[in-house]
């Protein structure tokens, strides 16, 4: 199917009037680098039976974006050759957006791969329902969009949205494969903007949103957002003390979930601009659970050398890093700060991620400089804190990177 989409991109790219088409692009070229966290389950799993566990790798990236519109049609394309040390090189190509729109006067209409990004928030959105983009990643590529079918009316100062995303999916697919309707009401009051936000998911059943984003100043604006969802998706596993001979971690369900974010934003007439959130997500594993999961990583490493087979143990181990992914947070409670500064053609930028109930932190630290066509950015993130913070267990503990884009 994707090669049949691509095939039809690069068609419609090669017939008469193309040329009186928008088209542009990009080609990027990334180096990255990881080294392994000595703490967490795959560290433990890496000790009882070395090799368990692939160490991260560095590589190269060439990256290759392609964006072809016209009254009523839209397309990116991405072609991507990746090399990690050691290994064959991997080639591929996907459609990040191919998008059928109607312009209607104050209706819109739109059918295809789109992307729709909701919400108020930077590190956190607890209303994106449609995109369910991940937040903060290292190294920014463009998000791929989601299938949808669109209807959208907008005047001067209110603007709706209803969306059907996902409509040929099954319905039980899970996360942002989910198929879904989804609403936003959008309206500007002076220096406020409210956003109101519903979706009824086809396995989640529904949810409501609010936000609000307040220009309180020419320096400071405020922002905060709150969720409820009646059903989100997750992974668990039964409490145990035995060796499971299979990954225990397994697809499961929580209900009743409210999730909330507030946060400022202050720029200084120097350029210099402050951001600081703080967020509550409920769909992340509780501290309870993540008492009973230390526990059982314990548990596991203490068996080294009593009986049971170390390839058994090791893999144990090695499934407890699946519990990292149960949501986008690995906590509940998030503080995020990130201070950057606009000084010509350079942005220098710093942020910190910090878990209070474990005062766990993840700092990033990154350096821009764009031209005219060409850009250059690099970046290290590193985890911090103390050895039981569940961010210096995540399975890489200082990554980096450095890329070089030519715009066409």
């Amino acid at each position: 199917m994707r090669r049949l989409t691509l095939a039809a991109v690069l068609s419609a790219c090669a017939m008469p009037g193309f040329a009186q088409w928008e088209t542009s692009g990009q080609l990027r070229a990334q180096w990255d680098a990881a080294s392994a966290a000595s703490d967490g389950p795959l560290a433990a799993a890496n000790v009882v039976a070395p090799g368990t566990a692939p160490l991260p790798s560095g590589g190269a990236i060439v990256h290759s974006e392609l964006h072809a519109s016209r009254p009523g049609f839209t397309a990116v394309v991405t072609l991507e050759a990746r090399h990690v040390q050691g290994r064959a090189t991997n080639s591929r190509g996907w459609v990040n957006e191919l998008v059928l729109s109607h312009d209607a006067g104050a209706w819109q209409f739109a059918l295809g791969k789109k992307v729709v990004a909701w919400d108020v928030g930077y590190g956190f959105r607890p209303n994106d329902m449609v995109q369910q983009e991940a937040r903060r990643s290292f190294a920014s590529s463009a998000a791929p969009g989601r299938p949808v079918l669109a209807v959208e009316h907008f005047n001067a100062d209110t603007a709706w949205s209803l969306v059907w995303v996902n409509p040929t999916h099954q319905s039980d697919r899970r996360g942002a494969q989910e198929p879904a309707l989804a609403a936003r009401v959008y309206r500007r009051d002076g220096a406020l903007d409210w956003h109101g936000f519903a979706r009824i998911g086809a396995r989640t059943g529904a949810g409501v949103g609010a936000a609000v984003a307040w220009v309180a100043t020419d320096a400071l604006e405020l922002h905060g957002s709150w969720r409820y969802q009646r059903r989100v998706d997750t992974r668990g596993m039964a409490a145990s003390d035995a060796l499971a001979h299979t990954n225990p971690w397994q697809a499961a369900s929580l209900d009743h979930v409210q999730q909330l974010l507030i946060g400022t934003t202050w720029t200084h007439a120097s350029q210099i601009s402050v951001m600081a959130e703080a967020w509550w997500d409920g769909s992340a594993r509780s501290d309870a659970h993540w008492r009973e999961w230390s526990l059982r990583n314990r548990q596991l490493a203490a068996l080294a050398g009593k009986g049971p087979p170390a390839a058994a143990i090791a893999g144990n181990l090695a499934w407890q890093a699946d519990a990292f992914g149960a949501s986008s947070n690995v906590r509940r409670g998030n503080v995020f700060l990130r201070m950057s500064w606009q000084s010509g053609a350079w942005q220098p930028a710093l942020d910190l991620l910090y878990t209070p109930a474990d005062a766990g932190r993840l700092l990033t630290a990154s350096l821009a400089w764009q031209g005219d066509r060409v850009s250059v950015q690099a970046g290290v993130r590193a985890a911090a804190g103390p050895r039981t913070a569940l961010l210096r267990q995540l399975p890489n503990r200082v990554q980096q990177y450095v890329n070089a884009t030519w715009a066409f």
